[in-house]
């Protein structure tokens, strides 16, 4: 089943049962691959198109939740934290922390960076591997981390 599939199938479920949350989240989610086909020329998105919308809205609520804890705003932390996990199960696996310095340290060695200067190489190279299993930010960390050694 693809995941537009899904999205549409969970949709469903989601009406049946009145869960007024998940359905807001899969509506919001569909409609960004509304407007992502509607820009694409009408043409139907693929699954790895609909995981980066995906990904992109994981990134958006993990933003939010960061913003409403500065602000103190533990009433809107709570419920975007249900909307982050509805999200999340629409997701690819995410890699641990481990297995994404594993593929850092294979990149370098794969590009043969030495130093802060192949960063931008280093970085060109991993995210393709690592695309929707791992955030940016963490892949950064770790090549910074390899290559400040």
């Amino acid at each position: 089943m693809s995941l537009y599939d899904q999205l549409n199938s969970d949709l469903k479920e989601a009406m049946k049962a009145k869960d007024k949350i998940k359905l807001g989240v899969i509506r919001g989610l569909k409609s960004q691959i509304t407007n992502a086909e509607v820009e694409n020329g009408n043409e139907k998105l693929t699954d790895a198109q609909i995981t980066e919308i995906i990904s992109r809205e994981l990134k958006q609520q993990h933003e939010s939740i960061d913003e409403f804890e500065k602000a103190g705003r533990d009433d809107l932390v709570s419920g975007q934290k249900e909307k982050l996990a509805i999200v999340e199960g629409y997701a690819p696996k995410q890699l641990s922390e481990s297995e994404v310095e594993d593929i850092v340290k294979e990149t370098i060695a794969e590009v043969g960076a030495e130093s802060m200067a192949d960063f931008g190489n280093v970085m060109k190279a991993i995210m393709p591997k690592v695309k929707g299993q791992a955030d940016g930010s963490v892949v950064n960390k770790f090549v910074k981390a390899q290559l400040s050694k």
